[in-house]
């Protein structure tokens, strides 16, 4: 029996969670430095106040927690990434499979699948996500995943589980429809011989990297308004008052805090996440 023919879902599954579980690992700093950006507070270095940065963010934490507090968070960023990048990738190649069996999407049909995939495992654990955000902030103390999840639902409910839902959708659905729609579009320019040899994966990289720029600066303004909603609950009715109180305190530019650290970790992530990914899928017989 071919395993890959007779569960090609589960074989997506696993090889987007393998690729899931590299890119979380290595770029959760820069998420975690975007996270603190999005939410000012002043840090302290040497005993003297310095200004918000990137890289005083980073000198602040490595002073104060040393480098494994660049890894805050880690657990339930594992936690969401891991299940989430292997359904997104199980719901694309399902889909993929069934209404584009032997042709590749066009550009607005990339967009629809990677909104509709990206849709389905968001929504799915945004529990881990508004958990994930309060890890990362430093505003919160939890002790583990669990114990925070039974601390927001017995503080507020199931309503405080699903925080910042639609801002996440916003952000991630788009995001991943062009994303995968700048993915499928360079790939395409890419000759066949390339993408069957040795230079592969540095070209999926490449490709990756182009899509996650473009795609990333787009939906920059719903990751600040989903990190605002998540970490303040009872400050926001809605995405509207939120964006009201970006814009009365930051002006335009209040929507793209943290846009540096994020740039960079989504492009780097999920060119590398597509680049394990597909080869993954071609080892195990998936493509």
């Amino acid at each position: 029996m071919d395993f890959s023919k007779n569960y090609p879902m589960v074989k997506s599954f696993l090889a987007g969670s393998f690729s899931g579980t590299c890119s979380t690992i290595l770029f959760q700093p820069l998420d975690l430095v975007k996270t603190r950006m999005q939410n000012p507070t002043t840090v302290s270095l040497n005993g003297r106040h310095v200004s918000l940065s990137m890289l005083n963010i980073f000198a602040d934490i490595l002073q104060q927690q040393q480098i494994k507090g660049l890894w805050r968070g880690m657990t339930p960023s594992l936690t969401r990434c891991v299940p989430g990048v292997g359904l997104y990738f199980c719901t694309l190649d399902c889909m993929k499979r069934i209404f584009f069996e032997n042709r590749s999407p066009g550009p607005l049909e990339a967009v629809t699948l990677g909104v509709a995939s990206r849709s389905f495992s968001g929504a799915l654990l945004i529990p881990i996500t508004v958990i994930k955000t309060r890890y990362e902030s430093g505003v919160y103390n939890y002790s583990s995943v669990g114990s925070a999840l039974k601390e927001i639902y017995h503080k507020e409910g199931f309503k405080g589980m699903t925080c910042g839902l639609l801002p996440t959708l916003f952000r991630d659905a788009p995001f991943s429809g062009l994303y995968l729609m700048f993915y499928i579009q360079t790939k395409e320019l890419v000759p066949t011989d390339v993408l069957n040899s040795p230079y592969a994966s540095p070209a999926h990289f490449t490709c990756g990297i182009t899509a996650g720029i473009l795609a990333s600066l787009v939906t920059q303004p719903a990751d600040v308004l989903k990190t605002k909603m998540q970490l303040y609950p009872n400050k926001f009715s809605g995405i509207w008052s939120a964006a009201i109180y970006i814009h009365t305190k930051y002006g335009v530019k209040g929507y793209f805090k943290g846009i540096v650290p994020r740039m960079l970790r989504r492009t780097l992530m999920a060119a590398m996440s597509w680049t394990i990914y597909e080869r993954v899928s071609q080892s195990v017989g998936l493509k």
